[in-house]
């Protein structure tokens, strides 16, 4: 089990089959960077073009179609004093005669005191006044390289992860990604400082991020969706357009969990999710919607 750290040279705006940047191995660590989703890094300087530039990807040595590759999100932290974000809400997830009542877009300008832990807006002159807000990092993009030699844009997900923009990504997280193609080929990128559910603003607060993950793979074991699990909450992700089938897509993964793993039969998993399912907007602005279903793990 070794320790690499990598230091990205290039950036990839699509998940896909692209060269390896890293050879590793299960139970492998990983200490590495993100540029923000404009591809500033650390000094603020244009390191990658494009939207959500991913670090990445790397093989893991036995990965094949058909496991499960499992990432321990150790770290994730900002790597500089400075954040931005959008100051209005998408069109989309207003009434559509509110929609004029929108005004023109403009960056917010955060100041991030990483010691204490905080995000304080600088600009705009708001009502909201110098707003401070407790930092809870998140990546807002991570999986795995897509089935059939697609390259899949990272303003986007689908059953490989992708743009997800779920906050629930944070350290000490585990998350769990179908592998569809030999190495399974990971990707970490588009740091958030903090974001709202749903990323109705169309971003968090941008930044770049300082990354430490481990890997492990399941063989043999197949999942269709992204899934997680952390100290409280087992999660499932579903990434699709219109919201309630990416809701759907996450019930059904849940419910192969809880059959699979659990032991669970349908009568009994139809009791459980009926009273005890919990669901989060992971992002409502992508091409692709991400919804969330959680279940304690208190009751299992």
């Amino acid at each position: 089990m070794a320790t690499h750290t990598f230091h990205p040279t290039r950036y990839y705006s699509t998940f896909g089959s692209h060269a390896p940047v890293l050879r590793i191995a299960p139970g492998d660590t990983v200490i590495t960077t993100t540029v923000d989703a404009r591809g500033l890094d650390a000094r603020e300087e244009q390191l990658s073009a494009g939207v959500n530039p991913q670090t990445g990807p790397f093989y893991i040595e036995g990965a094949e179609p058909g496991d499960t590759l499992v990432v321990h999100l150790e770290h994730l932290y900002p790597n500089r004093n400075t954040g931005w974000s959008s100051t209005i809400l998408a069109p989309h997830v207003v009434d559509p005669w509110a929609v004029p009542d929108i005004p023109e877009r403009m960056d917010g300008r955060w100041r991030f005191d990483r010691d204490a832990g905080t995000a304080t807006l600088l600009e705009p002159e708001t009502p909201l006044g110098a707003w401070v807000l407790p930092l809870a990092p998140m990546l807002g993009c991570l999986g795995v390289a897509p089935d059939g030699g697609e390259a899949i844009s990272s303003a986007t997900c689908g059953p490989h992860g992708g743009n997800m923009d779920y906050r629930g990504f944070r350290a000490g997280v585990t998350a769990y990604f179908p592998v569809f193609v030999p190495g399974a080929l990971f990707f970490v990128g588009d740091g958030h400082a903090v974001q709202g559910a749903g990323e109705i603003a169309g971003t968090g607060i941008e930044t770049s991020f300082d990354v430490r993950f481990k890997v492990d793979l399941r063989k043999g074991q197949r999942i269709c969706w992204p899934r997680g699990q952390d100290e409280g909450f087992i999660f499932t992700t579903g990434n699709a357009r219109p919201l309630d089938q990416a809701a759907q897509h996450a019930t059904t993964e849940m419910i192969r969990w809880l059959q699979e793993d659990y032991g669970l039969d349908a009568r009994a998993v139809g009791i459980l999710l009926g009273q005890g399912v919990e669901y989060e907007v992971g992002n409502f602005f992508d091409p692709d919607y991400t919804m969330v279903c959680k279940v304690a793990k208190s009751f299992l």
